[in-house]
């Protein structure tokens, strides 16, 4: 049987819970144990798919095609596992499920109510097999939300079920620090265990986001009056870099106190590649500049992965990353002046289109290395069809209906719940011989996850080939472009597909690698 960590958190939100998760499953697998996660969401979205990247962050998708929440990328790169649907749910999700089992009679004419319908639903998607010896969930929200009172009696019961020892509830808090007065103040975290109490619920480990390490004596205080050992109360400190935190917990001893809850032998960690991560960052080494030319730059989390995904690459190719954020509806060339390289990634609308196009066409004119990704590789196509073929009038669908369709619906991708007709999650791609592609690749047969409405149109293969635009990736059955490349550019290539979901920070992925590469080599 799988034992579980519950990660809950109070005062405010984004303390760094998907993180601290995350980071708690890689202490584990760092002295063996094999480890699964999963985040519950209290919002009343079936899933975060239709809410906007302002507002929520970046749509994270899984191999099997489900858009979730974005700490789910977390899980993913740090852990390296493959998560599916049924690892990230939401509210809504819950009481859809609900509400259909009662349309279908399945509660056979009982009064459907929160306890026990709802809690045992919730349950039921915590307990779902792993065939792991850990579980580690992630509740969102902060104690104290309305929507989060239902999930919190969940796992309460859920402790119950399965047996106290089996189970850790580990809940993160805030100790400010007042500038004025010179004092770290603890009663905000004593207040959201309070709350937690409240709801039937005693931390086992207590990780306190605070701006510098506590001092022996504010941990006892802290233990006190939060009713756990001082020892189980562990400094989040603020770190320059996420990939810090397994070793910041490691070097607190947060593996023993997991080993004395759960019972298990002590044993020291292999951190040695997150070791690697520190050592890179500690080096001074020379900087690459990547301008990003998008639209979604109002919140530090929409383009999450992405961002990732270009530091991993630059771990690989032992540079400095810099990435410079350009706004695509304010695109002049001189915003690239500085750059190495330039990257246009995916989005929805309108908004900022003639900006992304521009992007493209400096990149390709002043053969500076190029990578889009998703609408990166529409645009690229349109601005090709229309500065090198000459159609003036191509576009997509998306943009104008009196338009030469280079890019179109294609294909109906039937989606199980809201949100439209979505091509989702892993598709296989064919990559042709000879090509930039097959050398990025190192193969002819690739898996990458989509997520997008829009396609190439196949039509004009014939085309831009013939102007100088191959297409080096396609689907099996030959009607789906997946990757387009200028052979006679030093490196301008494009997918359909979002690679930056697959990158990790321990060995990248091959697109940005080589995008990363070239750049530094310009």
């Amino acid at each position: 049987m799988s034992r579980y960590i519950f990660v809950t958190g109070g005062v405010v939100s984004s303390l760094g819970k998907g993180v601290s998760a995350a980071s708690l499953g890689a202490l584990l697998q760092s002295r063996g144990y094999t480890v699964h996660s999963r985040k519950f969401d209290p919002y009343l979205n079936i899933d975060p798919g239709t809410m906007s990247p302002l507002q929520h962050g970046e749509v994270y998708v899984t191999n099997d095609g489900h858009e979730t929440d974005l700490d789910l990328g977390y899980y993913e790169r740090f852990l390296g596992v493959k998560l599916s649907k049924n690892d990230s749910v939401s509210g809504g999700r819950i009481y859809w499920d609900v509400l259909n089992a009662e349309r279908r009679g399945e509660y056979l004419g009982s009064t459907v109510q929160m306890i026990p319908h709802v809690s045992n639903k919730i349950k039921e998607y915590i307990g779902a097999p792993t065939n792991t010896d850990f579980v580690i969930c992630e509740i969102g929200g902060t104690v104290g939300d309305i929507e989060q009172k239902i999930f919190l009696e969940s796992i309460r019961q859920f402790a119950n079920d399965i047996g106290r020892r089996n189970v850790m509830f580990a809940h993160l808090a805030l100790a400010p620090y007042l500038e004025q007065s010179g004092e770290l103040k603890t009663k905000p975290t004593q207040m959201s265990v309070r709350r937690l109490l409240e709801n039937g619920i005693q931390a086992d480990v207590l990780f306190v986001r605070s701006p510098r390490m506590l001092t022996s004596e504010e941990r006892a205080k802290i233990g006190m009056f939060c009713n756990l050992p001082a020892k189980n109360v562990i400094t989040s400190t603020n770190v320059d870099n996420i990939y810090k935190i397994p070793l910041v917990y490691d070097e607190q001893h947060v593996f023993d106190i997991m080993a004395e809850h759960f019972g298990l032998p002590n044993a020291t960690g292999d951190m040695s590649k997150f070791k690697k991560i520190e050592l890179y960052l500690e080096n001074d080494l020379p900087t690459c500049t990547i301008g990003v030319v998008g639209k979604y730059f109002d919140i530090a989390d929409a383009y999450k992965s992405l961002n990732e995904a270009l530091f991993h690459a630059a771990i690989q190719n032992n540079v400095r990353l810099k990435i410079k954020n350009i706004n695509a509806e304010d695109f002049n060339e001189e915003l690239c002046s500085d750059v190495d390289g330039i990257l246009v990634p995916g989005g929805f609308g309108t908004r900022g289109i003639e900006g992304k196009i521009a992007a493209v066409k400096y990149a390709r004119e002043n053969n500076i290395p190029f990578m889009g990704i998703c609408l990166g590789m529409q645009v690229s196509v349109i601005e090709f069809m229309r500065d090198v073929v000459g159609d003036k009038e191509a576009n997509s669908t998306e943009f104008s209906k009196n338009c030469t369709p280079v890019i179109d619906i294609m294909k109906d991708f039937d989606k199980d719940n809201v949100g439209g007709t979505l091509r989702l999650g892993a598709y296989p791609c064919n990559i042709k011989s000879g090509t930039l592609a097959e050398k990025i690749y190192a193969s002819s047969s690739i898996s990458e996850r989509h997520r997008h409405r829009y396609e190439v149109n196949i039509k004009y293969k014939d085309v831009l080939e013939k102007a100088g635009m191959i297409i080096s990736g396609i689907s099996p059955d030959g009607t789906l472009p997946e990757i387009i490349e200028i052979p006679s550019h030093k490196f301008f290539i494009a997918g359909q597909f979002h690679p930056e979901f697959q990158s990790n920070p321990f060995s990248g992925h091959p697109l940005f690698n080589a995008f990363i590469n070239a750049a530094k080599n310009k």
